[in-house]
């Protein structure tokens, strides 16, 4: 029997195994202990499930819980336990998996003969945790595309087997779970038993399924209320109706019958009359709202809404005076540090709020400012005798992260303010149980506008993305709420248009670079859109700050 030399980084040592070795295998015999159970391995930094068997020398690491593609593996194999679980109980009804909410997913299950009840959350519940106690196996099989998409279809996954009808490939990939047929995308456990928490309840009118802490997994992720932006996904829901794309399938039909013209012409003009019917909000509470707060996530498109926002309020005859909060950081020699004694630009405190305050009284009493200017070079607010005054027909519009935190304006009256929280929040879903996370879809387009105006590579932007998502995570969702209106900047034609140029960088993303494996995810994802030329995407649409080509000036 040939053998094969494997190195493993948690060990920091190397070890002579057998050809066809598992990955079980080789944590178990090289001793690997994780915080967590291990729930795969990087493998030459491409992430393996547990059953991967080993056939050349590779570097190996594994991962648990606490590692994002840990935590993803987990998650996929939750879902397709309550799937199971589900179709289990009743055979014809249909699990939906909408979109992640209130720290879990938001479900939904179609074709029950009864509303849904307390007491079909709890036989659900019980079915998975019986699931989990069996430990299942998790089987990933290879099989004839055609075969599969028959499989998909008798599961009653019409939305899958369409995709993967357009997969164009000889072989597809299957999961079967006791009896049952489903794919995630991804990677699953190796069985049911490696799911040691989860929990399941009522949710509106659905359901939420809610999943542990990343850095403790005996504590389920605490449930938060958010009208909102459940609100929100509703409204996206009405937008794909109105558009007839609810899932990739449905957009790669439409564009292989030459009709993606038709989908960005009807996606825009959904943005732009959201957009209006803020600005009239905004005009007819104007003898009031003198200041308009916008807050969003990175890549949210936060300046071209605002842009935007600004020419429909000028429709409505009012004329909008935009601030950045950018230019009133304190200097570089007063900037917090964060845990590590790196300068935290994201902190409240990096923004200097006595002055900011005091700034904005002057203006909201008509007198007129000098306005600053920081200087990021330098690291310090400088004047350049550019000044600002107020008129009646004029509002302000401050755009930055903490828009919506109250801490930033505590010497200006409230009921004086308009806040708008702004996210692409996707709106197409891969299939009937997998949705696309938000997150991908502005590390996307971080990525592409990265590359075109700052210079940074892919890794590079992989590499910065958990840092931004803390600082997202820590100073502006907890603030979401607070927002008067929330607009989503997502649209539905979008992954598909930036497919293209998201590929090119992706690609240039190195084996023996540890964002190998984010790049490989992000290039198996997007490969299931058909592409979309950019031609007839307005010069005002909010991919054009990241694609170039908008008649704004940024």
């Amino acid at each position: 029997m040939k053998n094969i030399e494997i190195y493993c980084v948690n060990t920091g040592s190397s070890g002579i195994f057998q050809l066809g070795t598992t990955l079980s295998e080789i944590a178990g015999k090289m001793g690997v202990r994780l915080d967590g159970n291990i729930c795969g391995a990087y493998v030459n930094n491409r992430v393996k499930p547990l059953d991967f068997e080993l056939v050349k020398p590779k570097r190996i690491e594994f991962i648990d819980y606490s590692n994002r593609d840990g935590q993803r593996i987990y998650l996929r194999t939750l879902s397709f336990i309550f799937y199971v679980a589900v179709k289990n109980l009743w055979p014809d009804a249909s699990l939906k998996i909408d979109h992640a909410i209130s720290k879990g997913y938001y479900c939904s299950i179609e074709e029950l003969d009864h509303p849904l009840t307390e007491e079909d959350i709890w036989l659900i519940r019980e079915e998975m945790k019986s699931l989990v106690e069996q430990d299942l196996p998790i089987e990933r099989k290879a099989m004839l595309t055609e075969k599969a998409i028959q499989l998909y279809e008798q599961e009653g996954l019409v939305r899958k087997a369409e995709l993967f009808k357009s997969y164009g490939r000889l072989y597809a990939p299957i999961f079967e779970l006791a009896g049952h047929y489903n794919f995630f995308y991804g990677h699953q456990l190796i069985s049911t038993g490696h799911v040691t928490k989860f929990g399941l309840e009522k949710y509106y009118d659905g359901l939420l399924l809610r999943f542990p802490k990343p850095d403790n997994r005996d504590e389920l992720e605490p449930a938060v209320e958010q009208d909102k932006l459940f609100g929100i996904f509703r409204e996206h829901k009405q937008r794909a109706a109105i558009l007839g794309v609810n899932d990739i399938s449905h957009l790669n039909h439409m564009t292989a019958k030459g009709e993606a013209g038709n989908v960005i012409k009807v996606s825009e003009a959904l943005h732009e009359k959201k957009i209006a019917e803020i600005a009239t909000i905004i005009t007819e509470r104007h003898d009031k709202i003198n200041i308009v707060l916008i807050a969003g996530p990175s890549s949210s498109g936060k300046t071209t809404f605002s842009k935007r926002l600004s020419v429909q309020l000028a429709v409505n005859g009012l004329h909008a005076i935009q601030i950045s909060l950018d230019d009133f950081f304190v200097d570089r020699d007063h900037t917090p540090l964060d845990e590590h004694g790196a300068f935290d630009f994201e902190a409240l405190e990096a923004i200097d709020i006595t002055f900011f305050n005091q700034l904005l009284l002057r203006l909201l009493n008509g007198e007129t400012v000098e306005m600053p200017k920081f200087d990021f070079q330098s690291g310090e607010r400088i004047f350049k005798g550019d000044t600002l005054t107020l008129a009646k027909d004029q509002i302000l519009i401050i755009e930055g992260i903490h828009g919506l935190n109250p801490g930033l304006i505590p010497m200006i009256d409230p009921s004086e303010t308009f806040k708008i929280f702004i996210s692409a929040l996707t709106q197409i879903s891969i299939d009937e149980q997998t949705y696309v996370p938000t997150t991908d879809n502005r590390l996307l387009r971080r990525m592409i506008r990265d590359a075109k105006y700052r210079g940074y590579s892919a890794s590079k932007t992989i590499q910065r993305w958990p840092s931004v998502r803390r600082g997202e995570d820590k100073y502006i969702f907890p603030y979401q709420e607070n927002a008067d209106i929330i607009f989503n900047s997502a649209l539905v034609y979008e992954l598909a248009v930036l497919k293209r140029y998201a590929n090119i960088l992706l690609k240039t993303v190195k084996e023996n670079e540890a964002e190998y494996s984010e790049a490989v995810r992000l290039m198996i994802f997007v490969s299931y859109f058909n592409f979309i030329p950019e031609t007839e995407i307005p010069p005002t649409s909010v991919l054009r700050e990241f694609l170039g080509g908008s008649s704004f000036d940024y």
